[in-house]
């Protein structure tokens, strides 16, 4: 976990910065959302994120980001996060599919994700999506001054489990602002005995449950990117760029005006 103090407390002006690069993340999660559906290849969904966010003079911030090829994460079904975008990956009615984007804006950066159902989906799968963004704002209520991170975690993992789902271990949330990613690591699972850090105005987290259908086992494919569910069950994936004020936390990546939750 990261310790309090090495964690960078962000201005007023810092985060309004942060809400200017988040706020184009929503937009062009907008746009996919609105271009989501059968037959529809994932490369294409990534070239229209990566020319909006281009027009509106942000730079992808995942694009050789460690060396990943693509400007979008693309995740189908089984596949976890970091799913590489490929004219091959074309949708098909029943699928879901989990899209992750980033933004560097004059200096700071948005995160933010969702997954979506393409076309007619079976119910569990839509239920599986339903609970993982319902355990995302569940975390998010608990992103107040005082609490601590095991607070937002112990709300995803409780909220997930309830429902029969499981949480994905091997991958956190973290802190955002002048890099994409920084202290403090947030899990979305609890572990017992260990202390995390304290929740303080001008924290800037990505709050991102991931959520499988199955077992909470996942593993890497071949291509050094893409993780898979070890089951191969569905998994679903959502995120928000959230800052810390006095008046609660608020949602920088959301489409509409932000406000306190």
């Amino acid at each position: 976990m990261g310790k309090v103090s090495s964690i960078r407390l962000k201005t007023g002006e810092e985060i309004a910065r942060i809400r200017a690069a988040s706020r184009i993340v929503a937009q062009v999660l907008e746009i996919l959302e609105n271009a989501v559906a059968p037959g529809v290849s994932t490369f294409e969904l990534d070239q229209l994120a990566e020319r909006h966010c281009r027009e509106c003079g942000g730079v992808p911030a995942f694009k050789g980001y460690y060396g990943f090829p693509a400007s979008l994460c693309a995740s189908i079904n089984e596949e976890v996060v970091h799913g590489i975008p490929s004219r091959r990956r074309v949708l098909q009615e029943g699928d879901i599919v989990s899209l992750d984007f980033g933004v560097l804006y004059q200096g700071f950066y948005g995160d933010a994700a969702i997954t979506l159902p393409v076309g007619r989906v079976s119910e569990r799968k839509q239920q599986l999506i339903q609970v993982t963004e319902e355990a995302l704002y569940k975390g998010i209520e608990q992103a107040r001054i005082g609490n601590r991170v095991a607070d937002i975690s112990r709300a995803v993992q409780e909220h997930a489990e309830a429902a029969g789902f499981s949480i994905v271990r091997q991958y956190v949330g973290h802190g955002v602002g002048a890099q994409l990613h920084e202290a403090p690591e947030v899990p979305n699972y609890c572990t017992a005995g260990k202390s995390t850090p304290r929740l303080l105005e001008g924290m800037v987290l990505a709050i991102e449950p991931m959520v499988n259908m199955g077992g909470y086992a996942v593993k890497t494919l071949d291509d050094h990117w893409t993780v898979v569910t070890e089951d191969r069950q569905p998994s679903a994936h959502f995120e928000h760029s959230v800052a810390i004020t006095a008046t609660g936390p608020r949602i920088l990546s959301r489409r509409d005006s932000p406000g306190s939750e």
